[in-house]
């Protein structure tokens, strides 16, 4: 699979996701996020959130995200597998999120 198919996986996951969740939905109605994903060896990735649903999928740099996730391909496929938490990801560098504490933690309920 390749990085664009997997980003479109976990979009359309989280979307379903929030679609039966209606605290999820909830949580996230009103916010508007830009998302950028930087994997340093695949490229530049960005998703905007907008009222508890990831849309607008797209390649290349983005400008001015809220929050830039960024990581290699390896630690984002253990990530999307569950075989690296986030938290063990983040203390051990592989993963660095930059934003607000409020977007950090958003990235929890985006896996």
């Amino acid at each position: 699979m390749t990085v664009e198919e997997t980003l479109a996986s976990l979009v359309d996951r989280f979307n379903r996701h929030s679609d039966r969740s209606p605290g999820v939905r909830e949580e996230l109605r009103g916010l508007e996020r830009t998302i950028a994903i930087r994997l340093t060896d695949l490229g530049e990735y960005s998703v905007e959130l907008r009222d508890g649903r990831l849309v607008n999928l797209r390649s290349g740099h983005v400008e001015r995200p809220s929050v830039t996730i960024t990581t290699d391909s390896r630690t984002f496929d253990g990530l999307i597998r569950k075989e690296i938490g986030p938290m063990k990801a983040l203390v051990t560098r592989r993963l660095v999120l930059d934003g607000s504490l409020e977007d950090k933690l958003l990235f929890r309920k985006l896996l």
